[in-house]
């Protein structure tokens, strides 16, 4: 039998409240999997939140989840950043977690070099991604020929099917990216590692007692050294 490749967890962090959201964080998880043919796991918040429960429940376990996960893909679509994504993404750093930034959306947003604020832009261990959705969808969909009639083009999901594609030429960006971050030296110096994630286990207000929050995120921790991460 073959040795298991090796394979990454990378939080998805992306809008999740609407149709829109939840089929294009989907398609795309699914997409970067076939992609880098394994290599990277992504996980959904959509998928592992647990929906009934209290807001604060839900957070916590949003930022465990983030910690655990070995990479970061941030999803700065839009004329405002989702900020809940945003804080996801300043925890990532603060954690030194290889990051990717992701802009399909082909609006300008920003102040500076990035289509987005200012703000969220230069820190180390991180690799923007910036997609003309739109212009590869109109590509294909000229390149594939496809009919204008509406019954021929609905009853043959011809758009769905050019979403896919461009959807797919995303997810190959996405892959690229991540194996570029995955390469980067970290930026947390290792006589600092334990200190940082001590106050990482204490800086989210996450519920639970100090020594047993302290005992997780330094497991956390040894984890990501193991893999060579930190």
């Amino acid at each position: 039998m073959a040795p298991r490749k090796k394979s990454y967890t990378v939080y998805f962090g992306s809008e999740l409240f609407s149709l829109k959201h939840l089929i294009g964080n989907a398609y795309l998880a699914e997409a970067i999997f076939e992609k880098s043919h394994g290599k990277y796991l992504c996980r959904l918040p959509q998928d592992f939140e647990p929906r009934g429960k209290t807001p604060r429940t839900i957070r916590d376990q949003d930022i465990r989840a983030l910690l655990q996960c070995d990479l970061g893909l941030f999803n700065y679509d839009g004329t405002e950043l989702d900020s809940g994504t945003v804080i996801e993404f300043m925890i990532a750093k603060f954690a030194d977690i290889p990051a990717v930034i992701l802009r399909s959306d082909i609006r300008q947003a920003g102040d500076g070099n990035d289509p987005w604020n200012l703000m969220s832009s230069l820190f180390p261990r991180t690799v923007n991604v910036v997609a003309n959705s739109l212009g590869n969808y109109k590509v294909i969909a000229k390149r594939r020929q496809r009919s204008l009639d509406d019954i021929l083009r609905l009853a043959g999901q011809q758009s769905s099917a050019d979403a896919q594609l461009m959807c797919e030429h995303v997810a190959a960006q996405c892959v690229r990216a991540l194996d570029r971050a995955i390469l980067l030296k970290p930026a947390l110096p290792k006589r600092l590692r334990n200190d940082v994630y001590k106050w990482l286990a204490l800086m989210p207000g996450l519920r639970g007692k100090d020594k047993a929050l302290m005992k997780e995120l330094a497991a956390i921790m040894e984890n990501k050294v193991s893999k060579r991460l930190l």
